[in-house]
C-alpha cells in the first residue's frame, strides 16, 4: 500500500486526510499548529513533529496550504527537499498562482521528484464527502500513477501540463466570485421588494440561473450564516492571482476587478475570516 505524507490539516486538509485514512492508506500528517493535526490521530494517522518526519520514505506527499507564501515556506525548506524519496511524487492541492506551480515543478525536478499541481473546489462539504473537483496539472504518467489516491478525494481531471491545474482553479474562482456577487444582488433585490428570497431560490431551481452557489451560498446569505467554509482571505488571494495571470497575457477582466475590490473591502473591514458568501454584506 502506498505511503502518504500529508502537510496542512486546516479546514480542507483535515477531511481530505481523513478520507485517505478511511480508505486504509497509511498516512503521516504534519501541521505547523500541531493541535490541528492531532485530531486525525484517532482515525489512524501518525502525527509528525517535523517536515523531515512527515516526508521521509513516503511514496507520495500531499500539501494543502493557505497561500503562496505558506507553500514557499514548505517547499524551499531544506528539511523538506532533502528528505523526499527519490522518484516519489509531491502533489500540491493548495490554490496558488500558476507561476508558483511552475517554479515548484522545476525545483522538484532537480531533486528527481515528480510534481502535480491539483487545486480543488467544493468547499468543506466536498472535502468531507470526497466529492471535490480536482483540477490537475502535470505529466500524464504521473497523474495516472496517483489517480487512485486522488479518486478517494473527489473527481480528478488532468487539465494539462504543470500550472494548468492552477489556471483551471482560477477560472473556477472567477465564476464563483462573480456568481456570489450576482446571488447577493438577487437576494437583496427580492428582500427590498418584500419577497421571501427562499421562494425565489425555489422558483429558480432547474432554470438557467440555478447553481450550487445560488442554492448553498444563497441560503447562507438569507440566514446570515457566515461561518467560514471558504474564507474571504482566500477568495481575495484567488482574485489577485486571477488578475495577475490575466495581466501576464494582456487580458482585461473587468468583472473580476470589481469583485476583487469588493473582497478587498471586506478584508479591510476585518471580515477576512468570514465565509466568502459574506460578500452579501457589501450591499446596503
Amino acid at each position: 500500500m502506498i505511503k502518504i505524507g500529508f502537510i496542512g490539516t486546516g479546514l480542507m486538509g483535515t477531511p481530505m486526510a481523513k478520507n485517505l485514512l478511511k480508505s486504509k492508506y497509511k498516512v503521516k500528517v504534519f501541521n505547523r499548529t500541531k493541535n490541528k493535526a492531532i485530531r486525525l490521530k484517532k482515525y489512524g494517522a501518525r502525527v509528525c513533529n517535523s517536515l523531515k518526519e512527515v516526508v521521509l520514505d513516503q511514496d507520495l506527499v500531499i500539501t494543502m496550504l493557505s497561500d503562496d507564501n505558506a507553500i514557499k515556506k514548505i517547499y524551499f525548506e531544506k528539511e523538506f527537499l532533502n528528505n523526499l524519496k527519490k522518484g516519489s511524487t509531491v502533489i500540491d492541492m493548495s490554490s496558488a498562482n500558476p507561476k508558483t506551480a511552475i517554479n515548484l515543478s522545476k525545483k522538484l525536478k532537480k531533486y528527481k521528484i515528480n510534481f502535480l499541481d491539483a487545486p480543488v473546489s467544493g468547499g468543506t462539504n466536498g472535502a468531507e464527502n470526497a466529492k471535490l473537483a480536482i483540477m490537475v496539472g502535470g505529466e500524464k504518467k504521473v497523474f495516472l500513477k496517483n489517480l487512485n489516491v486522488l479518486k478517494k478525494l473527489g473527481n480528478p481531471v488532468l487539465v494539462g501540463k504543470n500550472s494548468a491545474g492552477q489556471i483551471a482553479k482560477l477560472a473556477n474562482q472567477i465564476i464563483v466570485g462573480i456568481t456570489i456577487g450576482s446571488v447577493a444582488e438577487a437576494i437583496k433585490l427580492s428582500q427590498k421588494n418584500n419577497i421571501n428570497p427562499i421562494n425565489v431560490l425555489n422558483a429558480l431551481k432547474g432554470g438557467w440561473a440555478d447553481s450550487k452557489v445560488l442554492q448553498t451560498h444563497g441560503i447562507r446569505m438569507i440566514k446570515n450564516d457566515f461561518k467560514p467554509r471558504g474564507k474571504n482571505f482566500s477568495q481575495l488571494k484567488d482574485m489577485n492571482n486571477i488578475l495577475d495571470c490575466a495581466k501576464n497575457k494582456n487580458l482585461e477582466l473587468p468583472l473580476s476587478k470589481i469583485v476583487k475590490k469588493m473582497y478587498n473591502n471586506l478584508v479591510r473591514k476585518g471580515l477576512g475570516n468570514y465565509d466568502h458568501s459574506s460578500l452579501y454584506k457589501s450591499y446596503k
